[in-house]
């Protein structure tokens, strides 16, 4: 009935309630709430604030699912960091001047792979044939240890290949610095940080 009314004391009392605190006096004095119970009471008073709460919840998730988003673009362009130093050696020492479009992509994914295979043990093609149902590739499901080592790795081969290494001694070191480097990563809180 609209005539009843109950103290926020006595409802305390009568329902052992936790959550609400009721305190008397002139400057410390009021009743005090969990904020869901806060939230809650004041939706129910104000249509207004009701909807604010549902818009700013929106907002919020909408930021989150951005976050996710961008932390997975994150992952990815540490791989891209010494793409382009990868790509300029093997453009100016391993593709000779005169060659079709067609040849030229099938050296840049063999050099792809001789990192695929110096850090995964695999081929692009021999992930996706053992992944066949899932989408992406294989660096799309490294993790951040395993896409931090790629990108050095890059900067390793860019180097190796203007050194003129043949792409067998290049494969051995490149493992060899993976491992290693595997190794040290995987103890570093800092990169926790990335995941």
């Amino acid at each position: 009935m609209n005539s009843f009314s109950l103290t926020p004391q006595r409802w305390i009392e009568t329902t052992s309630a936790i959550g609400l605190i009721s305190k008397a006096g002139r400057y410390g004095g009021g009743v005090y709430a969990h904020k869901d119970i806060a939230f809650e009471f004041a939706s129910w008073i104000s249509a207004e604030f009701k909807l604010y709460l549902i818009k700013e919840f929106q907002r919020l998730k909408e930021d989150e699912n951005e976050r996710l988003v961008t932390g997975w673009d994150t992952k990815r362009i540490l791989t891209k960091i010494n793409y382009r130093i990868h790509t300029d050696a093997i453009r100016e020492h391993l593709i000779p001047r005169h060659i079709t479009k067609q040849k030229e992509i099938i050296i840049y994914a063999n050099e792809a792979d001789v990192l695929n295979v110096a850090l995964f043990c695999m081929t692009a093609k021999e992930w996706r044939d053992k992944n066949a149902k899932l989408d992406g590739n294989i660096r799309d499901y490294a993790d951040v240890y395993q896409l931090i080592c790629l990108t050095n790795l890059e900067a390793l081969n860019a180097e190796f290949i203007k050194m003129g290494l043949s792409q067998k001694d290049r494969l051995l070191k490149l493992n060899e610095s993976a491992i290693v480097q595997m190794k040290s990563l995987a103890g570093n809180p800092t990169i926790k940080k990335l995941k």
